[in-house]
């Protein structure tokens, strides 16, 4: 038996670019569906993007955008960012949360370590254990990119029980085998920064004999985006942002 998991992570309140990920792979076709965080920030569908990861029964955990907008739902504030263009992104998803996306909100961990036999019921899967983190298993905040030096995800592996290790917040796609720990980064499914604004997504299948990666690059309605961020009087770099795919601010 073949375990598959769609892995997602950074998704940024872009709810057109999740949708388009779940009708391009048929995100019900899989065992799990496994979220790195940064689920909200930056584009304009915070409920569509969490009634979809609830419906989906998506194992998520928070980034650290989200772990903003709870401080911002718990009465609290944050000192950055100060720029107003991007708080205004922060309180505007706290503001337009329902109460059961909050209370879903605030459910979430910033971490989990799972056993693999969990997800589907499969020898192969009893001696794997799955690490899910926003940075890094040894920071949230940490980033880790396709080029970081190998000797890092070496350290990183002395610090984890877990063989396959999941990770966001850097919005770089990669796959490493180090330390006998696959190192995995799906990319961002709302906010890439590479040029390219297609959502970025990835397949793990674990089978008896392997354990394989697939990342895919995937199109979707960037003028439904654009419209509702200026339907909402929401700042137009951000707009620029997601059209470019590029990190302007």
């Amino acid at each position: 038996m073949t375990i598959r998991l769609l892995l997602i992570a950074d998704i940024h309140g872009n709810y057109p670019a999740l949708e388009a990920i779940d009708q391009q792979l048929d995100a019900g076709s899989f065992h799990a569906i496994v979220n790195s965080g940064d689920s909200l920030v930056y584009a304009p569908f915070p409920n569509e993007t969490m009634n979809w990861l609830r419906e989906h029964r998506a194992i998520s955990i928070l980034g650290n955008t989200d772990k903003k907008v709870i401080k911002l739902l718990l009465g609290k504030s944050f000192h950055k960012p100060k720029k107003p263009e991007k708080r205004i992104m922060y309180t505007s998803t706290a503001e337009e949360l329902t109460e059961a996306n909050r209370s879903y909100l605030l459910s979430l961990n910033t971490k989990i370590e799972v056993p693999l036999q969990t997800l589907a019921a499969t020898v192969n899967a009893e001696q794997l254990m799955l690490g899910i983190y926003h940075g890094s298993p040894a920071d949230p905040d940490e980033f880790l990119f396709a080029g970081t030096d190998d000797d890092r995800f070496v350290a990183l592996a002395r610090l984890t029980s877990c063989n396959i290790v999941v990770t966001g917040h850097s919005h770089s796609p990669y796959h490493k085998e180090l330390s006998k720990v696959h190192f995995i980064n799906p990319g961002s499914v709302g906010r890439m920064f590479d040029g390219d604004p297609r959502a970025s997504c990835a397949v793990l299948e674990i089978s008896a004999r392997s354990i394989k990666v697939r990342h895919f690059r995937i199109s979707y309605d960037l003028d439904r985006l654009v419209f509702q961020i200026s339907k909402k009087a929401l700042p137009e770099i951000y707009a620029t942002m997601f059209l470019s795919g590029k990190k302007l601010n």
